[in-house]
């Protein structure tokens, strides 16, 4: 899947807590003035998560801060928000979620080539502390692999 597009939101921790068994993209029920704010680019998912209730999946405790020039119209910063998915990818999450105690976890939220909000979602298994050090490694291993071969060539 690839986003063209700069993310507005990432969450950079959560491919380091949890190890990422798939992803789907979703679109987003969203207010005028969380538009606009999306616009500006604020906004915060690092603590948020996806939620399966009642057959429809939300978006809980992400923060798209409020949009000044709206003054009264405005909308809650942290309230939950629907998000779209086809009715098959919702049973699928319902399915991991539920019997495999799998999270989801919302990994980027950006606009597409059409201008409209999606958010990136990935089913996660939490790592154990031992595998956040290997994550570590690995990445430290690459980083110098990289410079070593700048150097030679």
């Amino acid at each position: 899947m690839r986003v063209k597009s700069k993310p507005i939101a990432e969450n950079r921790r959560a491919r380091y807590e949890y190890a990422i068994e798939e992803t789907f993209e979703a679109g987003i029920a969203l207010v005028g003035t969380e538009v606009k704010s999306l616009r500006q680019g604020q906004a915060n998912i690092a603590e948020s998560y996806a939620s399966v209730e009642g057959g429809e999946v939300f978006l809980v405790n992400a923060n798209i801060p409020i949009y000044e020039p709206a003054s009264q119209f405005n909308h809650k910063p942290k309230r939950p928000r629907k998000l779209l998915l086809k009715h098959k990818e919702i049973s699928k999450l319902m399915g991991a979620v539920q019997r495999k105690g799998r999270t989801i976890v919302p990994l980027k939220l950006y606009f597409n080539n059409r201008g409209l909000a999606k958010i990136l979602l990935g089913i996660g298994i939490g790592k154990k502390l031992v595998d956040k050090r290997q994550t570590q490694k690995t990445r430290d291993w690459n980083k110098q692999k990289a410079r070593l071969m700048k150097e030679r060539g």
